[in-house]
């Protein structure tokens, strides 16, 4: 920035997918921490119906609280990304009321997880402004969410990619016993899963057939598309990605681990992650030999650029007993709360959240807008 006012950073949170909680409470933990001398924060909810509302930019009330899982309440007034003179500036519109202008906006943080947020539908309606935003764009949005064509990516760049079954709309209503028959070869316990999915939204551990329609249908509630993923035996590592400056290489966090610990849990589901503290445990860094911890931060840049990501991303993988690193997947706008893993592994490798938050910014006001 040439001038001395602050960079006016509208946070987008909320959305109209499955994890609307949980993208509050991202939002939560970013206001009540990036840095209010440099930056001027203008929070921007959008409803589960798709409106965007200006919010109240107290974070408290984002917060996850027992018994209350925060959202994003429609309203009378409007915002819309509107360009004038070359640069994005917000609007409000009210019926019966002239528009006001809320001013420009240097960069949007898109602080939304799943459907219609995390999966390019947002990135392409900043693309259209010509805005810069924080993270991965329309592309790398959208594979980075489809955990079919996710693996694809993944396999074409040489990564390990664990046995799995891709199931269609058409598929399973047309001839569900053939999916069936394909879920058995894997073997059981497999994993169902939404195909566009994430915070382990609609995810089911299936320990046999007699479960395994019971599964399809719950995560049919989320996405017609999904994917029904062999059980792997192995601990859960994730490592946290950064771009890189310039044409520098991406960045690598230490390694994490996710061990779920209370009964109740078969996996590292909904409520271990975000409800009850104590569920799982959370390492970082991971304790691994020396040369495991190189390999998967290695891995990691590998599978970011398989994607073609930008800004951020956590990449999760399965350590094995025979020590192999199997992928599982991609968040290109991971969990981003103060105790959300992301966040932990930077910490752990000599960046605290608010610098990481300032990083983010920085990366987004540097990267230019159109195609790159």
């Amino acid at each position: 920035m040439t001038d001395s006012r602050k960079i006016r950073v509208a946070l987008l949170f909320g959305g109209r997918s499955s994890e609307h909680a949980v993208s509050c409470v991202t939002a939560a933990g970013v206001m009540g921490a990036i840095d209010t001398d440099k930056y001027e924060v203008v929070p921007v909810g959008i409803t589960r119906r798709g409106q965007w509302v200006l919010s109240d930019g107290d974070w408290h009330q984002w917060a996850l609280n027992t018994g209350h899982a925060p959202e994003v309440s429609p309203a009378q007034a409007t915002v819309q990304l509107a360009e004038g003179g070359g640069r994005p500036r917000l609007v409000v519109s009210e019926p019966n009321r002239v528009p006001r202008e809320l001013g420009d906006v240097d960069v949007v943080f898109p602080l939304l997880h799943g459907a219609f947020g995390e999966d390019g539908t947002v990135q392409g309606l900043l693309e259209l402004a010509d805005v810069r935003y924080v993270g991965a764009g329309v592309l790398a949005s959208a594979v980075g969410m489809d955990k079919h064509f996710m693996k694809v990516a993944f396999e074409a760049a040489g990564l390990t990619v664990g046995p799995y079954v891709a199931v269609t709309d058409r598929q399973w209503r047309r001839d569900p016993q053939s999916v069936r028959d394909a879920v058995g070869r894997l073997g059981y316990p497999v994993f169902v899963k939404p195909c566009r999915a994430g915070s382990s939204v609609g995810i089911s551990r299936v320990e046999g057939p007699e479960g395994l329609d019971a599964a399809i249908e719950e995560a049919r509630r989320h996405d017609l598309r999904l994917v029904i993923e062999a059980g792997i035996v192995g601990r859960e590592i994730e490592c946290g990605v950064l771009e890189g400056r310039g044409c520098d290489a991406p960045r690598t966090s230490l390694p994490g681990e996710v061990a779920v610990r209370k009964d109740g849990h078969s996996f590292y589901d909904f409520e271990a992650k975000y409800v009850e503290d104590d569920a799982a445990a959370l390492s970082c860094p991971a304790d691994l030999p020396e040369e495991a911890i190189a390999r998967v931060r290695e891995l990691a840049a590998v599978a970011f650029d398989a994607v073609a990501a930008e800004g951020l991303s956590r990449v999760d993988f399965f350590y094995t007993p025979e020590g192999e690193f199997v992928i599982n997947e991609i968040n290109t706008m991971p969990g981003f709360t103060p105790i959300s893993m992301y966040p932990q592994m930077w910490a752990a490798t000599g960046m605290s959240y608010p610098e990481l938050i300032d990083e983010l910014i920085q990366l987004a006001l540097a990267r230019p807008t159109g195609l790159r």
